[in-house]
């Protein structure tokens, strides 16, 4: 009773932290090996030694290296798909259009790419996997970020900014799509480009094409 309050309430609160710290530490050794070597060839030791714990540390916060990859895509789709939510919410609540939102929504999804570009790659390689067990729950999280695109999109339609005639499914997943493998190109054969560069070109077809 007494660990809910007092020193042993802090005791516990502090140990939430110390397990997200350890749960990040162990993402990022993990998606940076098998971006570098693939999923079949990293193993639990070399995860456990690039994010400088104990095996046994892999398999306290993971059952297994599967559970540990399927936790590591839930949460980068979960981390886009809260960027791209944060960046339409604050464009519309400046006053601007839902246009601009997915514009502001195209610059937030190539940050995050900029930042993460090994899990991006991933992400992307998943796609076309069908065998994988963790292919319902990439099923689930690419329907969140997709959810996203399309509540703007119904939004812009709502208000006559957009056609009604608009298909909005196969838009969402076209600008998402347009993002992810664009900043992958640019990140792998044009780095010398800036985002403001990538972000441009990108918002002219947004603007010259979805908006019209």
């Amino acid at each position: 009773m007494s660990t809910r309050s007092g020193k042993g309430g802090g005791a516990i609160s502090g140990a939430a932290p110390r397990r997200t710290s350890t749960r990040r530490r162990l993402f990022d050794a993990a998606v940076t090996l098998i971006a570098e070597q693939g999923f079949s060839a990293t193993t639990v030791e070399e995860i456990a030694d690039r994010a400088g714990v104990a095996k046994g540390t892999v398999y306290y916060n993971f059952s297994s290296k599967n559970v540990l990859y399927e936790e590591l895509l839930r949460d980068g789709v979960d981390l886009l798909a809260d960027s791209l939510r944060t960046a339409a919410d604050d464009t519309v609540a400046r006053g601007g259009t839902r246009v601009d939102a997915l514009d502001a929504m195209i610059r937030a999804g190539l940050d995050f790419i900029a930042g993460s570009p090994a899990l991006t790659q991933l992400y992307v390689a998943e796609l076309w996997r069908t065998n994988r067990t963790w292919r319902a729950t990439l099923t689930s999280v690419r329907g969140r970020a997709l959810a996203v695109v399309e509540s703007v999109l119904h939004d812009a339609v709502r208000t006559g900014e957009l056609s009604d005639e608009l298909d909005i499914p196969l838009t969402a997943s076209a600008l998402l799509g347009m993002v992810l493998v664009a900043a992958l190109d640019w990140q792998s054969f044009q780095p010398q480009r800036s985002v403001e560069e990538v972000h441009a070109a990108l918002s002219q077809l947004v603007q010259g094409r979805v908006a019209t």
